[in-house]
Parts: structure tokens; C-alpha cells; sequence
């Protein structure tokens, strides 16, 4: 069974679209860079660490990688796609040096690494010419980092649990704001004191907060409970963590 009879874009296409030819591969590595710029600029517009260029090599470099495989599996009759095996785990390296730790205890970029990995893995099959798979992946990877973020936001501020960044003038206004934050109906679940600021003058915290009361619960959401405890004299500062 051949890659024209399984793959619907490849035999609409034509012959020359399944096979190693110059403007097969022309278009394997063209697809396979516009695919994964839109990611990049996507990525890019939202100022995260991993942009246009990174997403194109990464794909391009798995495209490079099936590409050369499927040159070698042709010439030597061999069955297993080695140089494509390591640019799935070259991909998972570069995706893993993303992932950064903020001051605020925070894990940020794994949305970008996983992404990452899927475009290099999208890299793969469009060196493989699978084009239905490619082009499809690419619709539910983009839709995935674009659209569905509005709906994990929906449903974390449903929630009744959330952590907050806090960050008080004094380690002794610490019991007033257990205080006040029971007072508003929110149980404490967790205090981590935060030692990245041990020097800054403030006493900074990671808290776990449960909303308790059915009226917060009911009408309420994260960012008024946050603005709410904001306005606390003794708060320097404060915001959701991811």
C-alpha cells in the first residue's frame, strides 16, 4: 500500500506529491514552514519565550529528518526511521529548555514547550507527506493555543479553588489578612513563603485559597475577590497564579 492510496490530499494531488521528487520535497518543506511560521507568529504575538523562528527550525528539522529517513530507508531497504527518532527527541529537548521557573513560583512555558513538540512532530509527517494528517494536526494544534485558552479561563474562574501571588508591606500584617480573607468567606488551605524575595523589604507569599461562602460562590469572580483583597492597605501587591 502506497502513500497515494492512503492519503486523500496526496492522491488528489497527484503521483508526484507521494513520491521523492524535487517538487515533492519543495512542497513538503514549504508546507511544513508555513505551517509552523503561523504557529510561531501566534506564539510571538503573545510575547511568549519561543517564537516564529524557533517553531520553523523545529519543524523544518523534523521534516529534514523523515525526509532523510524515508531517502534511506529507499536506498537501503531498512524499515526503521533512526534520523526521525532523534529529531522527536531533539524536539522534546528544545520544548523542555523552554519551561522557565518565575520569582513568583510560577511554571511558565509549557504550553509553548508542548507546543513546540507537536510542531516538530507536524514536521515529521509533512516530511512523510502525509498532508490530511498534517494539515489536520495543524488545525487542532493552532486551535488548541488560540482559541481554547477564553474557555480554560472560563472554567477556572467556576472554580472554587485558585492560588494567589501575594505580597504584604510587613510579615506582620500576615494575620490580618487571614483575618479578613475568612471575614470574605475564603478558607486558607496553604501559605508558602516565597524565598526569592527574602532581601526585597516584603514578605511575599504563595497562597491557596477555597471560596466557603455560597455568595462568593454564586457572584463572584477571581479577579473581584483579587481586586477586593488589592485594596487591603497591607497589600503591596497581589495576583492569580496559572
Amino acid at each position: 500500500m502506497n502513500l497515494h492510496s492512503v492519503d486523500t490530499l496526496a492522491s488528489v494531488l497527484g503521483p508526484w506529491a507521494s513520491g521523492l521528487g524535487v517538487y515533492s520535497i519543495l512542497l513538503r518543506i514549504a508546507l511544513s514552514i508555513l505551517l509552523s511560521a503561523v504557529i510561531g507568529c501566534e506564539r510571538s504575538s503573545k510575547r511568549h519565550s519561543a517564537g516564529l523562528r524557533t517553531f520553523i527550525l523545529v519543524s523544518l528539522a523534523g521534516t529534514v529528518a523523515m525526509l532523510t529517513d524515508l531517502y534511506l530507508m529507499q536506498l537501503s531497504g531498512g524499515t526503521i526511521p533512526l534520523v526521525s527518532a532523534a529529531a522527536v527527541v531533539g524536539a522534546a529537548m528544545v520544548s523542555g529548555n523552554s519551561i522557565l521557573f518565575s520569582s513568583r513560583n510560577q511554571i511558565k512555558g509549557l504550553t509553548t514547550s508542548a507546543a513546540l513538540w507537536a510542531c516538530g512532530l507536524i514536521g515529521l509527517t509533512a516530511g512523510a507527506g502525509l498532508y490530511t494528517v498534517t494539515l489536520v494536526s495543524f488545525l487542532a494544534l493552532l486551535s488548541s493555543i488560540s482559541f481554547f485558552p477564553s474557555i480554560e479561563r472560563l472554567l477556572k474562574d467556576q472554580s472554587n479553588h485558585f492560588e494567589i501571588h501575594l505580597e504584604l508591606n510587613s510579615k506582620n500584617d500576615l494575620q490580618d489578612f487571614v483575618a479578613t480573607v475568612r471575614k470574605l468567606g475564603l478558607r486558607i488551605d496553604d501559605i508558602e513563603s516565597n524565598p526569592a524575595y527574602l532581601n526585597s523589604g516584603l514578605s511575599v507569599y504563595t497562597v491557596s485559597l477555597t471560596i466557603e461562602s455560597p455568595e462568593l460562590r454564586k457572584y463572584k469572580k477571581h479577579a473581584e475577590i483579587i481586586e477586593a483583597l488589592q485594596s487591603l492597605d497591607y497589600v503591596s501587591y497581589t495576583e492569580e497564579m496559572n
